[in-house]
């Protein structure tokens, strides 16, 4: 068990001064005080919560857990994430998934690695497919992987919009959403399609086209990159005020074009009046970050980096916002879109995911699932093959 005392709550909600007592991997009681009998009690590990702030686990839906990239040859081939590159951004929950390769990147390897980070200590889910449509799978289908393969909760990321897609027409991406919402009604998981937007001419266009040409409900479909360009930027809000979900990427930055960082472009969506619920942020961590020139040929190729989930939190309240609307994007926002039971936020009976941060925003301490992960600043759990 760990008592966490005297500790300001974010739930996401500000709840003020509150002791959070945990046991085994839930939350088991809440209160202002908490106090035990002096004898004849289990060991109770007990951290001073004064002048720190508890808020959920990071739930990060879109990580190259093992690895991505390949854009510009083999040795491009970025490298799998450890379990202290996620533990250490606050990342309690990921996703993941594969990308514009799923030929040297495949499913099988895909859920070997998300089992291993299950095993080291955070929660593991993953995206079947890759950008390619028909896409890449475990079973024989989509609609299969999401029904037998515990781990699978929706198909992606299918590339539309991008040089690197298979220029999936009108009814192939009517079709594969189909497949992926049965997929999870028959399981009773999320059934998303999660769709990487490119820098094409088209934008959401297929996006769109998709919901006026089908019965899809908007709940089964969640694009991402969305900041990325000016154009998607802006097709991005009209989808949201139609009744749209979206995925922001903590990764993107402007780097002098029209991209926009997370934080700049939710505010403005705030500034709309649109609920935060309608908003996941992600980093693409692990994943790999080419620029094209107008011929399509990579000029710059860069990494993604889970820590961009925090630094986003950090920038958002810098911007003015507070802390509840600066972290339900990775807190219950996610958790109540992909149906993540238990998961999000901080309550009596919910997984013991939980941050402590100091008063910059720092991590001082993360627990997953109950166990102490980060502790001081540091790691106190490593993966297998990390050096402690």
């Amino acid at each position: 068990m760990i008592l966490i005392k005297n500790v300001e709550l974010f739930n996401p909600k500000s709840m003020g001064k509150k002791s959070i007592l945990t046991c085994f991997d839930k939350i088991a009681y809440i209160s202002k005080k908490i106090d035990f009998p002096s004898s004849n009690f289990p060991t109770v590990k007990i951290i001073d919560g004064d002048d720190l702030i508890a808020i959920p686990g990071l739930i990060d839906l879109h990580i190259h857990i093992n690895g991505a990239g390949g854009e510009g040859g083999f040795n491009n081939r970025t490298p799998e994430l450890n379990l202290t590159n996620l533990t250490l951004s606050g990342i309690t929950t990921c996703v993941g998934l594969l990308g514009t390769d799923g030929i040297t990147r495949n499913m099988g390897g895909l859920i070997a690695k998300a089992r291993a980070l299950e095993k080291e200590g955070i929660t593991t889910y993953c995206w079947t497919g890759c950008y390619s449509v028909p896409t890449r799978t475990l079973t024989d289908s989509v609609r299969g992987d999401i029904v037998l393969v515990d781990k699978i909760i929706g198909a992606g990321e299918i590339a539309v919009s991008d040089h690197r897609d298979s220029h999936p027409s009108e009814e192939d991406l009517i079709h594969l959403a189909c497949e992926t919402r049965i997929g999870g009604i028959i399981s009773g998981k999320c059934g998303v399609l999660h769709m990487h937007l490119g820098d094409g001419k088209k934008g959401m266009t297929p996006l769109f086209d998709l919901i006026d040409k089908s019965d899809i409900p908007f709940e089964n479909l969640l694009p991402t990159h969305v900041n990325r360009n000016s154009l998607v930027s802006k097709q991005a809000l009209e989808y949201l005020k139609i009744g749209g979900f979206i995925d922001i990427t903590t990764g993107i930055k402007n780097e002098g074009d029209t991209a926009q960082s997370a934080p700049e472009l939710y505010s403005k969506i705030l500034k709309e009046n649109i609920s935060p619920y309608h908003v996941t942020m992600s980093s693409d961590a692990g994943g790999s970050m080419p620029i094209f020139d107008d011929k399509g040929n990579l000029t710059k190729l860069t990494v993604g980096l889970p820590s961009t989930d925090m630094e986003s939190i950090r920038e958002c309240i810098k911007m003015g916002l507070s802390m509840e609307e600066s972290i339900i994007p990775f807190t219950s926002s996610p958790a109540k879109f992909l149906k993540f039971e238990h998961k999000g936020s901080l309550l009596e009976g919910y997984d013991a995911d939980l941050i402590l941060l100091d008063k910059k925003l720092n991590i001082h301490t993360l627990i997953s699932k109950g166990k102490i992960m980060v502790q001081n600043y540091k790691p106190v759990v490593y993966g297998t093959f990390e050096n402690s």
